[in-house]
């Protein structure tokens, strides 16, 4: 069984309610009927239910949980948990109502908030900045946790790295230039995710220019100290670096540059030492390598909303939305 389809497996037998809050644009219309149709999810969307089933035309999205803030039956429960949870910010029960009325993705993040959903799944026509501030202002991030950072699952066709050719590369979508501290963080949690989704031990190479001390720069230091505070602060986890990418993931080159280290030529979890570089590279296997990347998969926020490209197909909806299925599994056993 390949990846998404061991993806949608398990997001069938522990079916979860997943909201897609841009209820009125036609590729979440067409994933959500597909979603619907295979089981995958109880889909929620928001808005008025006539309205959506016009725009959703051929798509049967029928079988949906439809919220419209109008007239919903649990709307003044939302608007006083959301005051709640911004009463520092001095939120009114009226502002709080508009809000709701004027953005669906307060709602939907409200509805995971209060457990009426289990996660949510938005960005094909918002960016990322307006995903993630209702998430991060309202639901927080997960306890233990000082940073949201970002993954993607990379399904390669190359069986020999990685576990069969599956890796996890992180940070490719948030976090522009994490410092080292950040760059621990990141590193624990893609462990974490990595061991979570592939169900296999992680081995995390945090990734550099030089591989243990054969290059001198300030870039290669970040990575140095990053390391240092990951294993002080993960000892559970197998990790090293720096190391430069050939040496992480191909045996021979590993054994040659790091022959001491437990990770190299074998890592599975790459943690870039920056958005450029992570993002570059994802897109290099996948286009080069013809790889299949799932993502960008967010890590690190207290429940699972999870952000999309704006180019993002119907499909590619709705593997996010299988993935984030299974995120909330994996929540709800933690």
């Amino acid at each position: 069984m390949d990846f998404l389809s061991e993806m949608k497996a398990k997001a069938k037998a522990d079916k979860k309610v997943i909201v897609l809050p841009e209820s009125f644009e036609k590729r979440n219309l067409e994933a959500a009927a597909t979603c619907l149709k295979d089981n995958l999810a109880d889909i929620v969307l928001v808005g008025n239910k006539e309205k959506i089933m016009e725009a959703a035309g051929s798509f049967d999205v029928s079988n949906a949980i439809f919220v419209d803030p109008e007239n919903y039956d649990r709307m003044d429960e939302i608007v006083a948990a959301l005051v709640e949870a911004r009463k520092k910010k001095g939120m009114t029960p009226e502002e709080a109502k508009k809000l709701l009325l004027d953005d669906p993705l307060f709602v939907g993040v409200m509805l995971v908030k209060l457990g009426i959903a289990d996660g949510m799944v938005s960005g094909a026509i918002h960016s990322t900045a307006d995903t993630l501030r209702p998430a991060l202002q309202i639901l927080k991030t997960a306890p233990g946790t000082e940073l949201v950072s970002s993954f993607f699952i990379m399904v390669t066709k190359t069986p020999q790295y990685g576990d069969d050719g599956i890796l996890l590369f992180a940070d490719c979508a948030l976090n522009q230039n994490p410092n080292p501290a950040e760059l621990a963080c990141i590193a624990g949690d893609s462990a974490k995710s990595y061991e979570a989704f592939i169900g296999k031990e992680p081995r995390v190479a945090m990734l550099s220019h030089s591989t243990m001390g054969s290059a001198k720069h300030a870039d290669v230091t970040k990575v140095v100290d990053a390391v240092k505070i990951a294993k002080e602060k993960y000892p559970e986890i197998k990790l090293d670096g720096e190391i430069q990418l050939d040496a992480a993931i191909v045996k021979e080159v590993g054994e040659l540059k790091a022959p001491e280290s437990s990770v190299a030529g074998k890592a599975n979890v790459l943690v870039f030492p920056d958005i450029d570089a992570g993002n570059i590279g994802y897109k290099l296997v996948q286009r080069f390598g013809q790889a299949e990347a799932f993502g960008p998969i967010l890590q690190g926020i207290a429940k699972p909303v999870n952000d999309l490209s704006r180019g993002c197909s119907a499909n590619d909806i709705v593997a996010v939305v299988a993935l984030t299925a299974v995120q909330a599994q994996v929540m709800t056993k933690n």
